[in-house]
């Protein structure tokens, strides 16, 4: 059964959701600790925590409020956004994230990523794959890179990587449902990958189409924020 992840995107300390196709920048009332009671009195189980002023200033800014919520919920944390050193990584670790998702270094440098496999494990370590046309975009989504994301993929995937989040950044934020063909093709080539869809969700039909297709989650922001998917619609999912 896919697991259903909800995204907690901070800015300045408060909720937000920013994206390169919406016209504005959307803020929200409820608190990040909030909103993360209202997931775990729900059966929400894991969280994705999206440091969006770290992914700007490329280094973990939010990572107080990861703190707050890692202890005051039981929900399980990954953690996203500016992660570029081992002070970085272990920053948070030590403000209660159980897992990174990493995809800026992953592109830049290899190595890097690589050295934080071997010493987390790869059931630690997310491969971000951010992609813009074919291309792996980094440094929250502003940087167009000439790496096609199939290759980023297949290169970390020879090296034993686990889990791989994938998002096609033209769809992020606009609701109209997330890029199927994309996920079916990353599915059919590595079926040994457990496979995160992230952006575009709109319904709960989505959801249901990405579980028959195998993936192992998916995480969902605005359609959350926004009650045009409301958690106790995604029971069938929360077992």
């Amino acid at each position: 059964m896919i697991q259903i992840i909800p995204s907690i995107s901070i800015s300045g300390g408060k909720m937000a959701k920013l994206s390169p196709n919406s016209p504005e920048e959307k803020w929200y009332d409820k608190t990040p600790l909030d909103l993360a009671h209202y997931f775990e009195d729900h059966g929400i189980k894991w969280a994705h925590f999206v440091d969006l002023d770290g992914a700007s200033k490329e280094k973990p800014v939010n990572h107080h409020v990861l703190e707050i919520i890692a202890n005051y919920t039981s929900l399980k944390l990954n953690y996203s956004g500016g992660i570029r050193t081992d002070g970085d990584i272990q920053t948070a670790f030590d403000c209660g994230a159980k897992t990174i998702t990493a995809a800026s270094v992953a592109a830049s440098s290899p190595e890097t990523f690589m050295n934080w496999m071997i010493t987390y494990g790869s059931g630690k370590l997310i491969l971000g794959i951010d992609q813009k046309e074919g291309f792996i975009t980094t440094k929250g989504w502003h940087n167009q890179t000439v790496i096609p994301y199939m290759d980023q993929i297949d290169y970390y995937s020879e090296r034993g990587i686990q889990f791989v989040k994938c998002t096609d950044v033209a769809r992020d934020g606009l609701l109209e449902g997330p890029n199927f063909k994309m996920y079916e093709e990353v599915r059919v080539k590595y079926p040994e990958i457990n496979l995160v869809a992230s952006g575009g969700v709109r319904s709960v039909d989505d959801i249901r189409k990405l579980n028959e297709m195998g993936l192992f989650a998916v995480i969902m922001a605005r359609s959350l924020y926004e009650d045009r998917i409301l958690v106790k619609d995604l029971k069938e999912f929360l077992v």
